[in-house]
């Protein structure tokens, strides 16, 4: 019998092509991808920093983990003041969320909980502040024309063609793509698993 312990293997709590790629970027490739499935429905009065971290825990917990393997999840969202800008339902939706994050600054938070071997949690919170120009009428055309800003958080991917609107950001700009890089290293790092 052999004393050699089994190697930890990392399960990527997301099916984001972009998380992946992130994670690629260090060195990090996950040994299998799990889609969490739970209620990511805001709660009443529920700021935008508990928001992220409830659902990264609660996404994390919610995966079956081998006794070797350690689990990574993240959320992100994008908040204007209080208010939660979830993933647009509809182009009317995505021109409403364009129109809100014009001119102004709005903050990305992210949750990112790693679950540890011994079943611990880890939960980190960031946030980035970016500001974005005044959009005219035919920017706004031009981006929801483009389809980019469907299905991500706030409506817009910064790693795209969105980035032509922001004009300040302060922060981790991983973070915006989805998934803030030096935290991220840091707990997996915690947790046992190698850059590679």
């Amino acid at each position: 019998m052999s004393g050699a312990a089994t190697p930890r293997a990392l399960v990527l709590a997301s099916t984001s092509p972009r998380r992946r790629e992130l994670l690629a970027r260090i060195g990090v490739i996950p040994a299998r991808i799990a889609a969490p499935d739970i209620d990511e429905t805001p709660r009443k009065g529920e700021l935008p920093r508990d928001y992220v971290a409830r659902l990264a825990e609660g996404k994390a917990l919610a995966i079956e983990r081998a006794p070797h393997e350690v689990v990574l999840a993240g959320d992100t969202t994008v908040a204007v003041g209080r208010r939660i800008l979830e993933k647009p339902a509809d182009e009317a939706d995505l021109r409403r969320m364009l129109g809100l994050l014009s001119g102004r600054r709005h903050h990305v938070w992210s949750g990112l909980c790693v679950v540890d071997t011994d079943g611990r949690a880890r939960v980190r919170v960031v946030d980035t502040i970016v500001a974005f120009k005044a959009l005219s009428a035919a920017e706004i055309d031009w981006y929801v024309e483009s389809g980019e800003g469907m299905g991500k958080a706030g409506g817009y991917a910064i790693q795209g063609r969105a980035e032509t609107f922001v004009r300040f950001l302060s922060g981790s700009h991983s973070n915006v793509v989805g998934l803030p890089m030096f935290e991220t290293a840091t707990l997996l790092a915690s947790a046992g698993i190698a850059l590679g």
